[in-house]
Formats: structure tokens, sequence, C-alpha cells
């Protein structure tokens, strides 16, 4: 008090031995001040509520197949139960900054998650596949190794995380392989590839869940399974442990892998 009374130049409190009240300058600056204290105690409380109870917005970054595959089955069972948590999910292809882009946490396959990052798994390996129509196989021969694809039209994905054009990758008894294939067609998200692939324009390499309900209704057909392996699962990742929101802390319990029983 006695260091804001000698930058105003003037007493706020008159002070005796036995007791201070506030000067004329004082009483005034106190009814100025007044109801923003009350302001400030209520965004105070405001903040307490985020600690004690699961509340709040919570922001994520993640690739198209983790958020369709991963994030959104789990946030379609949790968020109903609690309606005081927001989520917003970006979907982005690239290895964004997490902390400079002022997102809560970031899901990538477990390979992409830099080593000063706390990882949580969020989901188990998984396997790429390629497949095409039948219509597009009626009048072309079934590739039976990765080089074979050079001769074929092929659907591309533009990743920048690969730089470009996604090179499709194999590998076969400890043999790594990488492809670039050619075709009239290139897109960055999971469903038009589907749908192209779908359509007989060419053969597409897509998550195997992604494809799976094809596969099994004969619109699509599998080759080259004994050359895609699998890939690590995704994880979640964040910066810190400390002072981790309830509604945080809820989404990645409810994220966590949990083996064959989840």
């Amino acid at each position: 008090m006695r260091g804001l009374e000698a930058r105003l130049g003037l007493r706020l409190l008159a002070r005796t031995t036995r007791s201070v009240a506030p000067t004329e300058a004082g009483e005034r600056l106190l009814r100025a001040l007044g109801p923003r204290f009350e302001e400030i105690e209520t965004e105070l409380a405001g903040l307490s509520e985020l600690r004690d109870k699961p509340a709040g917005t919570v922001r994520i970054t993640a690739g198209e197949h983790a958020a369709e595959a991963i994030l959104w089955p789990a946030l379609s069972r949790l968020l109903p139960r609690y309606p005081d948590i927001k989520v917003e999910l970006i979907i982005d292809y690239g290895l964004t900054d997490i902390v400079a882009e002022r997102y809560d946490a970031g899901v990538r396959l477990g390979e992409q998650v830099a080593k000063d990052m706390i990882a949580v798994r969020v989901g188990p390996d998984f396997r790429m596949a390629v497949v095409g129509a039948p219509s597009y196989f009626a009048s072309r021969p079934k590739p039976k190794v990765p080089q074979d694809l050079t001769a074929h039209a092929c659907i591309n994905m533009r990743l920048p995380t690969y730089g470009g054009i996604y090179a499709w990758e194999f590998e076969k008894r400890g043999r790594a392989l990488k492809v670039r294939v050619e075709g009239q067609l290139v897109f960055n998200n999971i469903a038009l590839r589907v749908n192209a692939a779908l359509s007989g324009l060419g053969l597409a390499y897509l998550p195997e869940g992604q494809v799976q309900a094809h596969l099994a209704g004969g619109r699509l057909v599998r080759v080259l399974a004994d050359w895609c392996p699998a890939f690590s699962g995704y994880h979640l990742y964040y910066p810190s442990r400390r002072q981790t929101a309830p509604a945080f802390a809820l989404l990645v319990d409810a994220l966590r892998y949990r083996g064959s029983s989840r």
C-alpha cells in the first residue's frame, strides 16, 4: 500500500497507533475498484471450478484416420456423460507444434511423437491395404510384388509429413521397400481415395480398417497383403503432467488403449 501511495503521490490511508482508515482519496479509489474486486472473485471461482470438476475446452490435433478410428468412438461415449466438456478436434496431417498452436494434445503414430513429449498409447498396431475394385482388375493383372505397381493406375495421397506425395511403404521378411506410384488422382483425405477405388479408377493404399466392410462385401479386392507391414499404433501426446485439468484427464483415460478388451 505504501508503494501505491508513493506511486500516486497521495495518502490513501490515515494511520495512527490505534487505527487505520481510508482518506478521501482512499475512499474514492475503493469505490472505483470495489466492483472490479467482485468480478475478479467471480473469475477466480470459475477457474476453481475448472480444477474441481470436468469442464472446459480441450483442443486436439490429429490426422483423419486417427480422428475417425480412435478419437470419435471415445468422444461419442464420453461427452454425453459430461455436458460441460467441449472438444475442438482439428484434422491436420502436419507435425503441428502443439505448444505454439495452443493445443492441449495431439495424436500421431508412435514413431512420429517427439521424445520430449508424454505419450499415451490410444490404439493398436494396424496395417495398410492395397485395394482395387473388381472392375479395375477385370482388364488388368493383379500385382504380385510392389514393383508391379509402377504399371498400374494408382490413387496418390499428399501428406506434408512426408514432403509431398507419399511413397507407399512395404516390407517382407525384413526387406523394406518404398514405391512411388503414378495415376490420375491425388487426394489428401481418406473418403475420396476410397470412393475413387470403388469407382474402379485405380488402386489405393489405405488403413485396412477403413476398407474392411468393402472387402467383406466384395466391392474391393485386396492385393499385396503379405507385403503390408504393421505400423505402430496411435499415441496421444502432450507436453506436461503438471496441473492437468479434470476434463483433459478424463479424456486421456477414455482414450487409453487397453489391449484387445478395448
